[in-house]
């Protein structure tokens, strides 16, 4: 089926909640683990019919925000998915404690069932009334975000369409795009900080009510992470101050002599050459075609997968008023169909998108036929090596999109190491935020300049003052919907900068190794899955310098 097609269900709690307890009783009295396999078989169906109409109102409501049947559908998913949790809460209570466990792991592996005991150590009936109130609060600053009405010069755009702007060539066009961006985050500085206060609290309402101390271990557990912790992300961020910093810092240093400025403003970092940053060859309809050339030749697999993406109308790239802002990919388990989200602008974002969500979503389509539906995506800083490695898997493809690829490559590979210190930055902050949750807004912005001067000294905001008081922050969408993701995509950068090492010496080894990953899913904790693919341990000391040492001399080649 094409996307345009997929129906708009409306998921039922009442029937939905009394199937889920029919199946729990059905489950608790199964007399063989036969009988109960056929149980969890059943639930599995239900579940991902579940989550295909909730993904598919997601979906359509991130495409325009500003449709009212959509809004309404998912302000009333916001009260309902935590009353359904309930009633799934108690099949996995049942599941755990079945007198069938040892010969159910047999079948549907031991991991699930460690799932299932870290997922319950999330849940209460008791915290209903906060997730419901988290969800509501998230769903208000995308609302925000989306709504964004930006004039400039004439016109009006949103923020996603304001990225073509602060890219430009021009300083004098940057400087005031950089300043008409910056103002709607001021503007609306009170809402946002309102908005996150009321998060932090709820989290740690959630938290406390729970039996944990703080919310930073309820977080990680709610992300999944099973087999590391705070203490091993602190002493991760200690190896990338030491070991990438200073690197970043030369980076920019050279960034500036290229482009002829001695003085780095904020509204001067994106650039990265004197006439102005590689752009794109086309729109949409010529991206995507070349895109469909690109990933036939790369692989027959990834062929195969780009061109149902395609017929099947799963992709929607292009920024449009009452678009949410961002990119993402999202999964239909009953078409077994990945679905791309992004926002075109006319940059080399444009391109990246066809490179880092198809990476995602290449992943999802590889595990799509996995019986065990848990473990079709790994957890996310798992899932971002494989759209952070796709991206450098393409560099051969380059001259399709630009007329001066290795422009391109250079910024590229500049871009990802100097993400780096930003990505560790936004975990630093939100481990102080956590720690403290009684912070006022002005208190939170002060840490994350404090954190900012740290980690990213070069930033220069003279002539910002919103954003040398602390606010850079609020555009993070990340920092309010999703707690302590953000340092998964630097943990992941580490894994795609190790492939394209490898990639650099022998393609097709690091290819085999790469699509080995992506048929693995999830079916093992983060480190673990690691190992299975051979892959480094981001947090082992000495992990970092051992990777991003060759990658000093790929920047000197493509300098030259």
């Amino acid at each position: 089926m094409k996307f345009s097609e997929y129906p708009f269900k409306m998921p039922n709690v009442e029937k939905l909640g009394k199937k889920i307890s029919s199946l729990t009783l059905e489950f608790a009295n199964a007399p063989t683990s036969k009988d109960a396999s056929k149980v969890i078989k059943r639930m599995n169906r239900l579940m991902e019919d579940m989550m295909t109409d909730i993904t598919i109102i997601s979906v359509r409501y991130s495409l325009d925000a500003r449709d009212e049947k959509y809004e309404k559908a998912s302000e009333q998913l916001n009260k309902d998915l935590p009353l359904l949790q309930g009633f799934y809460h108690d099949f996995q209570k049942a599941l755990i404690s079945s007198p069938h466990r040892e010969a159910l792991e047999k079948e549907w592996g031991s991991f699930l069932f460690k799932m299932i005991e870290t997922s319950m150590r999330c849940f209460n009936p008791i915290i209903i009334p906060e997730l419901q109130k988290e969800a509501m609060l998230v769903m208000e600053y995308n609302k925000v975000i989306a709504g964004a009405k930006i004039p400039f010069r004439g016109e009006i755009y949103n923020l996603s369409q304001m990225g073509k702007f602060t890219q430009s060539q021009d300083r004098k066009t940057r400087k005031e795009a950089y300043l008409a961006t910056t103002n709607f985050f001021s503007e609306n500085d009170e809402k946002l900080g309102e908005i996150y206060d009321g998060l932090v609290k709820i989290r740690h309402e959630m938290a406390t009510k729970l039996g944990f101390k703080n919310y930073i271990e309820l977080g990680y557990l709610r992300l999944g992470r099973t087999d590391y912790n705070a203490d091993d992300v602190r002493n991760y961020r200690v190896q990338i101050f030491e070991h990438v910093v200073p690197l970043v810092n030369k980076i920019v240093k050279q960034i500036s002599k290229r482009i002829g400025i001695r003085k780095p403003y904020i509204y001067d970092l994106n650039q990265s050459f004197k006439d102005g940053n590689p752009l794109p060859k086309g729109d949409e309809p010529v991206l995507v075609k070349n895109a469909t050339k690109m990933y036939d030749e790369m692989s027959k697999e990834t062929g195969e997968f780009f061109r149902f993406m395609v017929e099947n109308e799963l992709l929607d790239l292009t920024a449009r008023p009452g678009k949410r802002s961002g990119g993402y990919m999202t999964y239909f388990p009953r078409y077994k169909a990945p679905f791309i989200f992004a926002n075109f602008n006319g940059t080399q974002g444009d391109v990246d998108v066809l490179t880092h969500e198809v990476g995602h979503a290449f992943q999802g389509y590889m595990s799509r036929n996995m019986k065990v539906s848990a473990y079709r995506q790994p957890t996310l800083e798992a899932c971002e090596i494989h759209s952070m490695s796709m991206e450098f898997f393409a560099w051969p493809w380059m001259e399709l999109f630009f007329e001066e690829a290795d422009k391109y490559r250079l910024s590229h590979l500049e871009g990802a190491i100097k993400f780096l210190p930003y990505g560790v930055s936004v975990d630093e902050f939100q481990e102080g935020v956590y720690l403290n949750p009684e912070l006022t807004h002005k208190e939170r912005k002060a840490l994350w300049r404090e954190i900012e001067k740290k980690y990213l000294p070069f930033r220069n905001y003279e002539g910002f003052p919103f954003l040398d008081e602390g606010g850079f922050w609020t555009r993070q969408g990340h920092i309010f919907s999703n707690a302590f993701y953000y340092i998964d995509y630097t943990l992941a950068q580490i894994s795609a900068f190790q492939f394209a090492n490898e990639m650099w010496k022998n393609r097709e080894k690091a290819w085999q190794k790469y699509v080995k990953l992506c048929k693995l899913g999830g079916k093992y904790p983060y480190v673990e899955l690691l190992k299975k693919a051979k892959l480094y341990n981001p947090f082992k000391e000495g992990t970092i310098k051992k990777v991003i040492n060759p990658l000093k001399r790929k920047l000197k080649e493509l300098n030259q």
